[in-house]
């Protein structure tokens, strides 16, 4: 059995600092979402995928996938927009065992009334934290982590 590759001290420092302020940041935008639109996380990211797709429908397999979720929790968390009115579901028109999530004009207006305090947390607490060169230095950094996780 070969020996682990313990981190260095630069590599739990980073290690940590990414799960300290992931984790952070999350919390505080949960809460924003919890109390000024009555919503989760992943079912804000949701209407914003919906919102950004054409005619604000998107199949759910691919829509589980642009959230980095379980299609199961997907489908719970769609249930609960659905309850709400926020979005709907229809059969795919091409193949009956896909299913459309779509997003309601109530979805739609729910999202422009949370949008401005959504985007208020997330730049006080990462964007406007950071100078321009770290903004980039971030992006690009999760970016090429999130390319290796996706292609693997």
């Amino acid at each position: 059995m070969t020996e682990p590759r313990w981190l260095d001290a630069d590599e739990m420092a980073a290690w940590n600092a990414f799960v300290e302020a992931g984790n952070l940041v999350n919390r505080r935008v949960e809460q924003q979402l919890r109390e000024q639109a009555g919503l989760s996380h992943p079912q804000y990211e949701i209407l914003v995928r919906l919102s950004a797709a054409p005619g604000g429908e998107i199949r759910m397999s691919e829509l589980a996938d642009l959230v980095v979720t379980s299609k199961s929790g997907l489908t719970y968390q769609v249930t609960q927009l659905e309850k709400a009115g926020l979005v709907s579901r229809r059969t795919c028109d091409t193949d009956d065992r896909g299913v459309i999530a779509c997003l309601t004009d109530a979805g739609r207006r729910k999202l422009e009334i949370t949008a401005p305090g959504h985007v208020e947390i997330v730049r006080e607490h990462l964007i406007d934290v950071l100078d321009r060169d770290q903004l980039r230095a971030l992006a690009g950094a999760l970016e090429v982590v999130t390319r290796k996780l996706r292609s693997s």
